[in-house]
């Protein structure tokens, strides 16, 4: 079984298009039928996530901790005990390709780490965007670390120790920890990710921060 993790707060704006896009994901061909199980993990949420969550299918675990590394963890145990063997982390202002899985997959790595892309640059300028395009290599062998697409089998996750309890950085700790123990990573533009460029974003220092620093450069 293939577990998906979705950490959610106050998401209902945005929550119904990211599940859509996992369930047409986990029907692709090339799994061949395995199951798929998605996850929400509804973080300190007082809106309607949790309702649309539940509309879609998918799986719901709350937590109160307003910390994505708590999220994504408590997530991940819990489709390990459900018999998970591969885990997906992906976000609820994102939109996964419908190859997502299946590509993972056939990568035959321990963990994969894919790339994004923004689908709506309104309260950018045109500067601002190529500055960041200029930084970002969409390629092969990138070295980019996304929590809204990232991928690691069941083992390598519990020998690295799972997402650390923190508020920010959590996937980049966690995949500069296989790295150290020689985990076999596959750095890839095949696997991909449209992303939200929300100016608020969910975690401190965070993608939306990331871009947010286009404006002080």
């Amino acid at each position: 079984m293939i577990g998906a993790v979705v950490p959610a707060h106050d998401e209902e704006a945005l929550i119904g298009r990211a599940l859509q896009a996992l369930r047409v994901a986990a029907a692709h061909p090339d799994l061949q039928g395995e199951e798929v199980r998605i996850l929400v993990v509804l973080d300190a949420c007082r809106d309607r996530t949790g309702d649309i969550a539940h509309a879609f299918g998918a799986q719901c675990l709350a937590v109160d901790a307003r910390n994505v590394g708590v999220a994504r963890a408590a997530g991940a145990q819990a489709l390990i005990e459900q018999g998970a063997r591969w885990l997906a982390f992906t976000d609820a202002d994102s939109v996964v390709a419908p190859c997502w899985f299946s590509r993972q997959l056939a990568l035959r790595s321990e963990a994969v780490c894919g790339v994004v892309e923004v689908d709506d640059w309104t309260g950018f300028t045109s500067e601002e965007r190529r500055a960041y395009e200029a930084g970002y290599f969409d390629t092969e062998d990138h070295r980019h670390i996304h929590g809204a697409n990232l991928g690691v089998s069941v083992s390598a996750y519990q020998q690295a120790g799972g997402f650390p309890t923190l508020c920010t950085r959590e996937d980049v700790a966690l995949v500069e920890r296989l790295h150290a123990l020689g985990v076999r990573i596959a750095w890839t533009n095949t696997v991909r990710v449209v992303t939200s460029a929300r100016q608020e974003g969910r975690a401190p220092d965070g993608f939306s921060t990331h871009l947010g620093r286009l404006r002080s450069a």
